[in-house]
């Protein structure tokens, strides 16, 4: 068959059929085991609890040294020993993320000069709007986070050459018990989680787990209030003598107090680039910003034998905003050299959001030419609705500001009149997945896949566009191939290709959407096992092409909107990441990401991206005082800057801890944060703020 001539909707239509014939065909060719078997069968399925592996970037379950892409893992132990209580500060652990904060609500994260506009939950999730990602989501809720670089088109169909972020939820474990933590910190940090599990049968086949995360805290920034508590609940057993059925839900309130929306505007008139106090904000005190959001699940996996196994999964997304913020700009993009030219803008909407998706796979081992194989087969649909009520203004103060940094009082909230319609839109995927791991030696292994999509979008002002959309629709089958070779026992080569594809939600100057985004990624290395196996290390190169992306190109003043224009650019570079112990008693993650990152000319774009990126975290302890665990985080990255913007030089900030076990279930914390108080901003993709200048907090914990 030639693939390149089946349209994506036959192609959906075939992998239907062809998941239901294998589903159909794996449940009649098995049969009921008898009652002997029956209590080993529940003792290995109810084990799997302990022992789930994430999919990684090839939705086949290959260890992270199998995998032909780079991944790093960031487990609840670093999250816990370094205090990252939100997922911003997490994901600034990972080697090569960064995490473009230019607000105090909302952030992009990139990776390899890219935004990563994927971010999931056991596996499962829609692209961010415009890869932002509004608030964060409390740690607590986790295992690990799992950063998959290089394209992700394998994973959901459409993606680009940065990667993917997937949050692995706590799952019931076989143990009853849990554990409860308080800290406090600077700026008033109050936080108090308790996780539990509790076995719920004699035979252990059931069990559920409980947690709950709250935190309130002040801020650096000036007026800023920060408060969230988020509620987790999962419970999951087994069904029969093969199935095992997971339910879950999590619930999470936050409201920010005075939050900055927009950032700073440090260049001035004559050139240079002004400086502030880190306090510095553009906010008011009447502003906030307050978001719910519920997350349900159920998932049902069903072993046919130890080979084959099939699961279907149901994930809903709900979510509620209320905002009342306030925007302060220039109409020249500078201050005036008395920092003088701000001009105020209030803005109040309420929005609500949904999302659906469900996903249907097939997963097993068979054998062929007298060789083990591995093969996936799936098809998902997701459904995604967002509408938004903005509020007009009836009166309001006079929008011209004094001069910068002013107080939290300068403009009183305006006076609020009738909603309009300031975005309703919808989108939905459809795909068919399939992927296969065939051993073609001993140590050459081939991978193969391939997605077909049929993607539609339909709305009004969808995420933020300015324009209609009537029944968009987009379909695209994309391959993806990887290799791996065993050079020796514990070193192997891979490499790995796929096509790039993402639709994009930017409008040209005209106020057309631009076309999806096209290209291709390569990617190459070795990954090494070290010191009986304790230490894995990967050696990357990659090289990524992306064809007409959406590119900042120009300011509307009178729509108060960016424009667009599809630029193609080019990402190469290699990284390295070493993570696992080094003795007994020391563990170490380091990694770097070296980059190049050029336009259609050739020359260099985007030079608010760092091109250059180091992080090493370790800790210890020591043999005479095996109580006391201590260890220290650094980040270093090179130097950006923006035309018409600010500039950072580059900055090395340092994280460090301690703790000490008093007994085997209390122990006590100590986390500094940048330990030598450096001052720098987070970002200057739009406008710029200042990161945390040196903080400190204790924490509690005790296991029962």
């Amino acid at each position: 068959m030639n693939i390149t001539a089946v349209s994506p909707s036959q192609f959906l239509r075939f992998g239907a059929g062809l998941l239901a014939l294998a589903l159909a065909a794996n449940a009649h060719a098995q049969t009921l085991p008898d009652a002997d078997t029956l209590s080993l069968s529940e003792l290995t399925v109810t084990a799997k609890r302990e022992y789930r592996t994430s999919q990684g970037a090839t939705n086949l379950p290959l260890t992270l040294k199998e995998t032909p892409q780079s991944i790093s893992t960031i487990d609840q132990e670093a999250m816990r020993d370094f205090a990252t209580t939100g997922t911003h500060d997490a994901l600034r652990l990972g080697t090569g993320i960064t995490v473009d904060q230019w607000e105090t609500s909302r952030t992009s994260y990139s990776s390899r000069g890219f935004d990563i506009m994927l971010t999931q939950v056991d596996g499962l999730g829609m692209t961010n709007d415009w890869g932002l990602v509004v608030g964060q989501q409390d740690t607590y809720l986790f295992d690990r986070i799992e950063l998959i670089r290089g394209a992700n088109g394998l994973l959901t169909g459409v993606g680009n050459a940065s990667g993917t972020i997937n949050y692995v939820r706590k799952r019931p474990t076989n143990t009853n018990g849990g554990e409860f933590s308080l800290r406090a910190g600077s700026h008033d940090l109050l936080r108090a989680t308790l996780d539990y599990n509790q076995v719920l049968t004699d035979s252990g086949s059931w069990a559920a787990r409980f947690v709950v995360a709250h935190e309130d805290t002040d801020s650096y920034l000036r007026a800023l209030q920060d408060r969230r508590t988020t509620v987790y609940g999962v419970v999951e057993g087994q069904v029969g003598a093969s199935g095992v059925l997971t339910a879950g839900f999590s619930y999470t309130e936050s409201l920010q107090q005075s939050p900055m929306w927009g950032s700073l505007t440090l260049l001035l008139a004559d050139g240079t680039q002004a400086e502030f106090d880190p306090s510095a904000s553009t906010s008011q005190d009447w502003t906030r910003w307050e978001l719910s959001a519920l997350n349900a699940f159920v998932e049902y996996a069903h072993a046919f034998s130890d080979d084959w196994e099939a699961k279907l999964t149901y994930n809903h997304r709900s979510g509620d905003e209320a905002v009342k913020l306030f925007y302060a700009y220039t109409f020249t993009g500078a201050l005036n050299n008395d920092y003088t030219g701000l001009v105020g803008w209030p803005y109040r909407s309420d929005s609500e959001s949904s999302a659906n998706i469900v996903d249907a796979s097939l997963t097993g081992r068979f054998d062929a030419f007298d060789r083990r194989h591995e093969v996936i087969a799936g098809l998902s649909y997701s459904q995604q609705d967002t509408y938004t009520d903005a509020y007009n203004i009836v009166s309001s103060a006079d929008t011209t500001l004094p001069a910068f940094p002013y107080a939290g009082d300068i403009f009183p909230e305006p006076v609020w009149g009738d909603t309009y319609v300031g975005s309703d839109g919808d989108q939905s995927l459809l795909r068919f997945y399939a992927a296969t791991r065939l051993a073609l030696s001993d140590r050459l292994k081939a991978i193969g896949g391939i997605n077909a999509i049929k993607l539609e979008r339909d709305g009004t002002s969808i995420y933020g566009g300015g324009v209609n959309l009537d029944n968009e629709t987009t379909e695209k089958v994309s391959p993806y191939a990887g290799l791996t070779y065993d050079l020796t026992d514990h070193v192997l080569a891979y490499a790995s290709y796929s096509d790039i594809f993402q639709a994009q939600d930017q409008r040209d100057i005209n106020g057309a959407f631009l076309a999806p985004m096209k290209g291709v990624n390569f990617e190459v290395g070795l990954k090494a096992e070290w010191l009986n196996r304790r230490l894995l290390t990967t050696a990357a190169y990659f090289d990524a092409e992306q064809q007409g992306l959406a590119t900042e190109a120009g300011f509307d003043p009178v729509a108060q909107q960016s424009y667009y224009e599809p630029r193609d650019v080019r990402s190469r570079g290699f990284e390295f990441e070493a993570t696992g112990r080094i003795g007994e008693r020391t563990h170490l993650t380091a990694g770097i990401t070296r980059m190049e990152l050029t336009g259609p000319d050739g020359n260099d774009i985007y030079e608010w991206i760092p091109r250059t990126i180091v992080s090493l975290r370790a800790d210890t302890r020591l043999a005479a005082l095996p109580q006391l665990k201590f260890g220290a985080g650094l980040r270093w990255q090179s130097d950006v800057s923006r035309d018409g913007g600010a500039r950072q030089d580059s900055y090395l900030l340092v994280n460090a801890f301690a703790a000490y076990e008093l007994n085997r279930k209390a122990t006590v914390r100590l986390n500094v944060d940048n330990v030598t108080d450096e001052k720098y901003l987070r970002t200057v993709q739009y406008g710029a703020i200042y990161g945390a200048p040196r903080q400190f907090s204790v924490a509690f914990d005790y296991k029962f």
